[in-house]
C-alpha cells in the first residue's frame, strides 16, 4: 500500500509518501511545497494544488491522508488554511484517490504514543520509525510522513479487526 500524507499550510505544505509491504515501511519521497511569498494567495494556492496533482500522478498513491484543521490562532489563518485544504482536496478528488483525515492528536498518538507530543518529538520518532538519516528533515515534511504513518496503522488495525470477525 502506498500512502501520500499531507500537512497543509500556505507557506510550507509538507508531503510524505510511504510504502507499506509485508510489514515493512519504506519512504518513497518527502518534502515541502513552498510557493514564493511574493505571489498572490490565489497563485500560492494554485501552486500547492498543482504540485499535489503532480505528486499523485507521479507516485500513484493508493490513498491520501491529510491533517485536519482543528486549531488556528485567528480567523484569517483558519480561512486561509481552509482554502489550502480545499485546493488539496480538489487535487485528490480529481485523481479519484480516497482521502482520509486525521486530527493532530490522532497523528501524534499514532507516532509517539502521546497525543500532546511536540513537533520535535514527532520528528524524532518519524526518523526512528522510518529509518531516516537526514539531519535536516523539515517539520512540515515529518508531519506529513507522520500523517501517512498514522493512516497506514489505522488501515492495518481495521484489517486486523475485519480478519478477526471473519474467523
Amino acid at each position: 500500500m502506498r500512502v501520500l500524507g499531507i500537512d497543509p499550510s500556505l507557506s510550507s505544505t509538507g508531503f510524505g509518501i510511504i510504502d507499506y509491504t509485508k510489514n515493512r515501511y519504506s519512504v518513497a519521497s518527502y518534502g515541502t511545497i513552498r510557493p514564493s511569498q511574493r505571489l498572490s494567495i490565489l497563485d500560492r494556492i494554485y501552486k500547492i494544488n498543482s504540485r499535489i496533482e503532480e505528486l499523485i500522478r507521479n507516485f500513484k498513491p493508493k490513498e491520501v491522508a491529510i491533517e485536519n484543521l482543528f486549531y488556528a490562532k485567528n480567523i484569517k489563518t483558519a480561512i486561509t488554511l481552509g482554502q489550502v485544504r480545499g485546493a488539496i482536496m480538489v487535487a485528490v478528488a480529481s485523481s479519484n484517490c480516497p482521502l482520509y483525515e486525521y486530527s493532530p492528536l490522532e497523528i501524534k498518538k499514532a507516532v509517539t504514543g502521546y497525543g500532546q507530543a511536540d513537533k520535535n518529538q514527532v520528528q524524532q520518532m518519524i526518523k526512528t520509525l522510518l529509518n531516516l538519516q537526514e539531519a535536516n528533515l523539515r517539520t512540515d515534511a515529518s508531519d506529513a510522513l507522520a500523517t501517512a504513518f498514522c493512516h497506514i496503522n489505522s488501515r492495518i488495525y481495521q484489517q486486523n479487526i475485519s480478519d478477526s470477525h471473519n474467523e
